[in-house]
C-alpha cells in the first residue's frame, strides 16, 4: 500500500531497489518543470498524471493537445489490464480507481471547442509580425501602424481593421514617412500578402471578439477541483508560428494581468506546452529575450509553465535553466547530435551513485523515466529512475458525441461561441471616406448653383480632378466592376487622404 502526501502530486515510484515514492511537491509547482523524451516512451501519460494531480489540488491547468490524445482527461479511465498490473507493480493498488476530470474544449479554429479570440491592438506589433513572417524593415512599418493607430483613436480588432489602416497609410505614406520613417509600398504589399497567408491558414477566425478573458482559464468545479482547459492544436501544429505566438501571447498576458502572489502552498494556474520547441524554433533574439523573461517572471504571479520536448536540448539554456522540476523519458542515440544531447542531458541533474545517468536515459523503458523535481528550500532532488503511475482518467481521446457533450454543459459556451464584430477601425474609416465624398459631391453641387445664379458661364476649370472628385469616380467604377464591392471598401478607406489636406 501507496501512503500519499496530500500536499505533492504522486509521479511513481523509483525501481532502482529503494520503492521511494516520487512526487512533485505543490509549493514549488511554480518553478516550472520539463518533461522530454523521444516518441512513444510515455510523455503523454506523464502529463496526464500531472495534470490530474493538479487538478486533484485544485489548480487549475491549460495544456495544448497536440495529438489529441489527452481528451480523455474527461472521461473514467477504462482500467486495462497494462495499467492495473502498472499500480500493482509500485504498490498503488488500493489508491488507484478510475476518474474524469472538469475540463472544457478550446479551439482557435472554433471546431472542436470553444473559440479562442484576441484583438490585434491586444497581441501588439512584435508578436504580430513573428506571426506574419516578417523582416525587420516590415516590422518597422508594423510599429508605424500601431503608433498611428493609437494617436487616432482607432481600435484594431480583427485583420479587416488592420486592411483598413494600411489602406490609409499607402495612400499618406509620404506624409506618415516624413514624421516616422520611411513607409514604402513594397512592405505595405508585403504585409498584405502575409495577411492574406494567415488568413488562408483560417486565423482571422483568432482576431475579433469577444476576446478570450483568461480568468475563464482560472476556475474550479463545484467540488473545488481545477478546470482543465485542453486546447485542440492538432490542426494548430501546421502553422507553427501560430501556435508558439499563441503561448506565448496567453504568458505575456497572464503576466501582465495577475498581481504577485508570493510564496504560495500551490500555484494559481499551470501550463503545458506540448511541442515546446515550435515556440523557439527560427526565433528572432527578441523574442527569445521577450520569451526568457516572461517565463522567469511569471513565476511570482504563481503560474507554473512544462514545457513538453523530445529533447532537453529544443529549450534554449537561459529557459531551460529555469525549469526546476525535470522529468525525462528514453531518448535514442542513433546520430552524434544525438549521443551529444543525452550527454548534456545528464549533466543537469543531481547525481545518483546507484547508476550513470547517461547509460540509463538509453534505456528506458516505456513509461519509465528519470524524475528530479525541487525539495526542502528548493534544491533539486537526486534523479531517480522511476516508474510513472497509471492515470485515472481515459487514456486516448474520447469520441465526438462525449466531446460535444462537455461543450454543450459548459457555461461558457454562451460567452464565446458566437462572434461579435463591434465598431472599430474598419467601420470608423469607411464613415469618414463616405463623409468625404459626400462633401466633394455636396462642393460640386454648390459651384455648379452658384454658377446658374450668377447666370455666368462657369470659368474652365483645371482638367486636374479634385481628391473629393476622383474618389467619387472610382468608387463609381469600383461598384460596376465584377469586384465592385470589395475594390470599393478599399477605395473608400483610402479616402480618408482627403481629410488630411
Amino acid at each position: 500500500m501507496t501512503c500519499l502526501q496530500s500536499d505533492s502530486i504522486f509521479i511513481g515510484k523509483s525501481d532502482d531497489g529503494s520503492g521511494s515514492n516520487q512526487y512533485l511537491p505543490l509549493k514549488w509547482g511554480n518553478r516550472h518543470g520539463l518533461i522530454a523524451g523521444a516518441t512513444g516512451t510515455g510523455k503523454t501519460v506523464t502529463l496526464q498524471v500531472l495534470a490530474e494531480g493538479f487538478s486533484s489540488a485544485g489548480v487549475p491547468v491549460f495544456l495544448a493537445d497536440a495529438k489529441g490524445d489527452l481528451s480523455g482527461l474527461c472521461h473514467t479511465s477504462d482500467m486495462q489490464d497494462f495499467l492495473t498490473k502498472r499500480a500493482s507493480k509500485i504498490g498503488f493498488t488500493e489508491e488507484y480507481h478510475g476518474a474524469a476530470f472538469p475540463a472544457v474544449f478550446w479551439d482557435l479554429f472554433g471546431e472542436q471547442g470553444h473559440p479562442v479570440r484576441t484583438t490585434i491592438s491586444e497581441i501588439g506589433p512584435l508578436l504580430l509580425s513573428r506571426m506574419l513572417e516578417l523582416n525587420d524593415t516590415q516590422e518597422g512599418v508594423m510599429n508605424i501602424v500601431f503608433r498611428v493607430a493609437d494617436e487616432q483613436g482607432l481600435l484594431l480588432l480583427d485583420l479587416k481593421d488592420l486592411r483598413a489602416l494600411l489602406g490609409v497609410l499607402n495612400e499618406q505614406r509620404k506624409e506618415i514617412s516624413a514624421v516616422y520613417g520611411n513607409v514604402s509600398p513594397q512592405s505595405i504589399g508585403a504585409i498584405q500578402r502575409a495577411l492574406l497567408r494567415l488568413e488562408d491558414q483560417g486565423a482571422d477566425k483568432f482576431f475579433g471578439e469577444p476576446a478570450l478573458d483568461l480568468r475563464d482559464f482560472m476556475r474550479t468545479d463545484h467540488e473545488g477541483r481545477g478546470m482543465i482547459n485542453i486546447l485542440a492544436a492538432d490542426r494548430l501544429m501546421n502553422s507553427p508560428r501560430l501556435y508558439g505566438t499563441f503561448l506565448l501571447w496567453m504568458l505575456s498576458e497572464l503576466f501582465e494581468e495577475l498581481p504577485e502572489a508570493g510564496d504560495a502552498d500551490r500555484p494559481k494556474l499551470v501550463f503545458f506546452f506540448d511541442e515546446a520547441h515550435l515556440l523557439f524554433d527560427d526565433a528572432p533574439k527578441a523574442l527569445l529575450d521577450k520569451v526568457e523573461q516572461v517565463v522567469r517572471l511569471i513565476r511570482s504571479k504563481g503560474v507554473g509553465v512544462f514545457f513538453v520536448t523530445q529533447s532537453p536540448d529544443d529549450i534554449p539554456d537561459t529557459v531551460l535553466g529555469q525549469l526546476g522540476n525535470r522529468i525525462q523519458h528514453a531518448l535514442r542515440a542513433f546520430t552524434p547530435k544525438q549521443q551529444k544531447a543525452i550527454r548534456l542531458a545528464a549533466q543537469t541533474y543531481r547525481p545518483n551513485p546507484a547508476f550513470e545517468v547517461e547509460d540509463v536515459i538509453t534505456t528506458l523503458g516505456v513509461g519509465e523515466a528519470l524524475v528530479s523535481t525541487l525539495e526542502n528550500k528548493g534544491e533539486p532532488s537526486i534523479v531517480e529512475r522511476t516508474l510513472v503511475r497509471p492515470p485515472s482518467s481515459k487514456l486516448g481521446p474520447v469520441s465526438q458525441t462525449e466531446r460535444k457533450r462537455v461543450l454543450n454543459d459548459s457555461k461558457l459556451a454562451s460567452k464565446y461561441d458566437e462572434t461579435v464584430d463591434n465598431e472599430s477601425a474598419y467601420e470608423i474609416l469607411q464613415e469618414r471616406a463616405e463623409k468625404a465624398a459626400k462633401a466633394a459631391e455636396k462642393a460640386k453641387a454648390a459651384e455648379a448653383a452658384e454658377a446658374a445664379k450668377s447666370k455666368k458661364v462657369p470659368a474652365r476649370r483645371s482638367n486636374r480632378q479634385s481628391v473629393g472628385e476622383a474618389a467619387v469616380k472610382s468608387l463609381t467604377r469600383a461598384v460596376s466592376s465584377s469586384f465592385g464591392r470589395s475594390i470599393a471598401k478599399a477605395l473608400l478607406r483610402g479616402i480618408l487622404g482627403a481629410l488630411k489636406r
